[in-house]
């Protein structure tokens, strides 16, 4: 019986946090520090002919003006991807080629601030400005190139060919497509745009440098992959990664930004260069216009079935734009197909070929859904599509061709489908919601019509095959525990989840798991807080661990007793025979500590062959003004199947955390370009995420399943929960005006002016 996991335990860090104790990098920074500020381009393709920093130079304070003459010129990827990384090697730390506005140009050091902005003003650089390429839509095979350069280099075979803009290239196919299409009775074709999209996380981008006591380079960032942030380091400034150090302190949200070291090399080579502290700290302009946003795509959807309501074949096509650099173009787009098609389980025949290119905006990154994001918005919507062809209630279309538990899911790397409540996750929003009473529309007195709407999605655990993660388990003099991860705790409450497996492990109290962690040279390795991975990948490492320390302590207990191990019991307090003698787990810990005894401690490490996803299905009802078009999401029912639920409260605020996201993508959030390609929306003024107020009313019930390879069957949620919102919201658009509406986000006055041709 479990005292800890399914509980509603409070985060370990709970009270440090919002009693303002100095845990975050900014607050941590050493006195004396070089304050680092970038000068960033105002054009979108430029070439640099010269960069005066004589005056910048002279000021007060200032202490180093550095140009791209300075840098190293070996190319790296931002990405933190594990090695070899599917991103291509496309950035210098500063480049003569200006690939988008607000790359950096130079790099000032100063003792202040104000020296620092003064500095910036003060450099004249000389451009030869050129015509950018900033529709994605005619990047490839373009004469304008974003990549000219010959030393830009892949590791991995992705398709990658800059002389053609393309980033990547890919295409799997399963069944005679055509042939399917062409024998059904209602085929569904639609082209569906989503825009970029800004993770708004509450802390910016910062990092801190220093060299310690052995001349090595320290790092000190707010990131969710501080080992792979010690591999980027190591290309982009040519030293050997034992020369380098990371260490991540409390982490002010994240949601995929952080998993680009885009403020990480700045300070580190300041500080390489200098011998001083330096920090770096993004001004929310700089995260939004030079971050690290989900790609902008345009997925083309066929989709086909009988009358009867049998999807038969279903035909995607995805053009991503990586804009600028390649981080993550490569992987994200895969996604897009993989976490889609595989929804539905009855298909005949199914194809996926995408594109990811090149062209002068700001360059993509990972966000919350990392493409399959964009995937399901435009799969689901076209499902919802094809049931209304069909006078077919599209929950009943779903019921029918959904998978199941116990299928092979081809297009998911061909894996089973081993757990799975999807149906009755179906069943229970509905019931939530109360479809069969509001499904499609009702008029209000007002003139307001509300209506309904219905999406599911899935996602993954962890990557299969590729990702790992390690943990440390000590137990200390007087009977407690450190438990060491790799893992980064970016506000998601890992640090606990862990914790109370550990803690249910050994039989032990919450209290008496320490959790330290991250230190790239004392933590255990582990790839990072990314791919919906710590909960289901760390998680297992920690129950091998606590096996094999339980194991141990046992063994030393026995021992201690004078009898064999096969004889004694380990209860979590003392090890013991039943009707015999007994010795603490206090007593086993000072003993493990003394000359006789050995320091007691295991490390195991996790890798899985599968990522057994998890699933939802999101239901939503909203009121639609028709005079003005305006859109309020009125309530929304969340049903989440996501294995053993380990923490009901963090599995919770993370479902309507993600809802909240995806209500922004789908009605709020648009990134905008000038016709120079200087983004439009670099505030929270122009750049609109919901507040509580359009949140409207979130009910979240957990339809638990079991997943035999996760740690007391769990799966994970973190990813999985921002992608239903936008297609079922315009699914209920659709229900209210009878239109649908195929780019993100919908506006008011798209939706007003279209209901007005109507008239």
């Amino acid at each position: 019986m479990s005292r800890y996991v399914t509980a509603p335990v409070r985060k370990k860090d709970a009270m440090s946090l919002v009693t303002g104790m100095p845990v975050y990098t900014g607050d941590l920074v050493p006195a004396g520090a070089l304050r680092v500020k970038l000068l960033r381009s105002p054009h979108a393709r430029a070439l640099v002919e010269a960069v005066d920093t004589a005056a910048a130079c002279r000021v007060p304070g200032v202490v180093a003006v550095y140009t791209w003459k300075d840098v190293p010129t070996t190319r790296f990827t931002t990405a933190g991807q594990t090695y070899p990384e599917a991103s291509p090697y496309d950035r210098l730390i500063l480049d003569r080629i200006i690939r988008c506005v607000g790359d950096p140009v130079a790099i000032v050091a100063a003792e202040t601030d104000q020296a620092a902005e003064k500095a910036l003003r003060l450099i004249r650089v000389t451009y030869q400005v050129q015509e950018p390429l900033l529709d994605f839509t005619k990047a490839k095979d373009n004469p304008i190139l974003v990549h000219p350069e010959e030393n830009f280099r892949s590791l991995c075979d992705v398709g990658a060919d800059a002389k053609r803009n393309l980033c990547s290239v890919d295409l799997f196919s399963m069944g005679e497509v055509e042939e399917e299409l062409a024998a059904c009775d209602v085929v569904v074709e639609r082209t569906y745009h989503t825009k970029a999209n800004s993770q708004a996380m509450m802390e910016t981008f910062r990092t801190y440098a220093y060299l310690d006591e052995y001349n090595r380079l320290t790092v000190v960032s707010s990131t969710q992959v501080p080992f792979h942030v010690r591999r980027i380091l190591a290309t982009a400034l040519e030293m050997k990664k034992s020369q380098i150090r990371v260490i991540k302190p409390r982490i002010g949200g994240g949601f995929g930004a952080k998993q680009s070291a885009v403020s990480e090399v700045f300070p580190a080579f300041v500080t390489k260069m200098t011998g001083r502290p330096a920090y770096l700290a993004y001004t929310r302009k700089e995260s939004m216009t030079n971050g690290s946003p989900r790609h902008q795509m345009e997925v083309t959807v066929r989709i086909g079935a009988t009358r009867e309501g049998e999807i038969r074949a279903i035909d995607l096509h995805a053009l991503s734009n990586a804009g600028a650099y390649g981080d993550h173009g490569p992987t994200t787009i895969g996604l897009t197909g993989h976490k889609s098609l595989s929804l539905y389980g009855r298909w005949k025949a199914a194809r996926f070929s995408s594109e990811v290119v090149y062209t002068n905006t700001m360059g993509g990154g990972a966000y919350r859904g990392y493409g399959a994001t964009q995937g399901i918005f435009a799969v689901e919507c076209a499902v919802s599509e094809l049931a209304a062809r069909l006078g077919m209630d599209p929950t009943v279309l779903r019921e029918k061709n959904m998978v199941r538990e116990g299928q092979q899911m081809p297009t998911y790397y061909d894996e089973p489908c081993s757990s799975c409540t999807l149906d009755r996750c179906m069943e229970k929003a509905k019931e939530m919601i109360r479809w069969d009473d509001k499904y499609p529309r009702r008029f209000l007195p007002n003139g307001h019509i509300r209506s309904v709407g219905v999406a599911m999605a899935m996602q993954g655990s962890g990557i299969s095959g590729v990702d790992i993660a390690s943990v440390e388990i000590r137990l200390n003099d007087d009977g407690f525990y450190t438990l060491l991860v790799g893992c980064t705790d970016m506000g998601t409450g890992c640090d606990t989840i862990l914790a109370q497996m550990a803690a249910d492990c050994l039989d032990c109290s919450m209290e008496e798991i320490a959790v330290r962690g991250v230190d790239t040279d004392q933590s255990p390795y582990d790839t990072g807080s990314y791919a919906s991975s710590t909960t289901y990948v760390t998680g297992m490492a920690v129950v091998k661990t606590c096996r094999v320390l339980r194991e141990k302590i046992l063994e030393q207990g026995a021992s201690m007793l004078g009898v064999e191990k096969a004889r004694a019991e380990f209860d979590g307090k003392r090890v013991f025979v039943p009707g015999g003698p007994e010795v603490s787990l206090s007593q086993i810990g000072y003993a493990s500590y003394e000359g006789h005894g050995r320091c007691l401690s295991a490390s195991e490490s996790h890798s899985s062959p599968v990522s057994p996803p998890p699933f939802m299905v999101g239901a939503v009802e909203i009121d639609l003004d028709p005079l003005t078009g305006q859109v309020e999401v009125v309530d929304y029912a969340a049903a989440v199947d996501c294995g053993t639920v380990i923490n009901t409260n963090l599995a919770r605020v993370q479902t309507e955390g993600g809802i909240v996201q995806g209500i922004g993508m789908a009605l709020f959030e648009d990134v905008q370009y000038s016709p120079q390609g200087r983004m439009l929306n670099d505030s929270f003024l122009q750049y609109k995420i919901p507040t509580r107020l359009e949140a409207g009313n979130i009910q979240v019930a957990f339809v638990s399943s079991y997943e035999a390879t996760g740690p007391f069957g769990a799966k994970s949620i973190g990813e999985l929960v921002i992608n239903t919102p936008a297609p079922a919201i315009v699914d209920a658009i659709y229900n209210a005006t009878g239109h649908w509406f195929s780019t993100l986000p919908v506006r008011a006055e798209t939706i007003a002016m279209t209901l007005a041709e109507d008239k």
